[in-house]
């Protein structure tokens, strides 16, 4: 039973903007708080921003001023949008639960190149 699902991925240029999409149910919201993590190929996967209940958020410091984590006008969604992409950027992004990990997804690629 899958109970989040990342998309929106894609090529950007650097300096450019991008969007991602975590598709999340509201109890799990609720409960636990949504995250958007990373894994740069050889590295461990890390934590990019998180948002909780209230609106509450905490982000990495490589992404302050850039990224904004939010909750989407559906509410079934939290997105990640992504400004003055750098190519130390590029990874495999990945949502879950942020206190209690639900199982990895196949997550979404982001690749910031000229």
């Amino acid at each position: 039973q899958v109970q989040l699902v990342e998309s929106g991925g894609g090529l950007v240029q650097p300096g450019g903007s991008l969007t991602l999409s975590c598709a999340a149910s509201a109890s799990i919201f609720s409960l636990y708080g949504v995250a958007w993590y990373r894994q740069i190929p050889g590295r461990q996967r890390e934590l990019v921003a998180a948002i909780r209940s209230g609106g509450f958020t905490t982000y990495a410091d490589f992404v302050k001023g850039r990224f904004t984590i939010s909750r989407g006008n559906a509410k079934n969604t939290v997105d990640l949008q992504m400004t003055s992409l750098k190519p130390e950027d590029t990874a495999l992004y990945y949502c879950n639960a942020y206190r209690a990990t639900m199982s990895w997804g196949r997550g979404t690629q982001v690749t910031v190149s000229a």
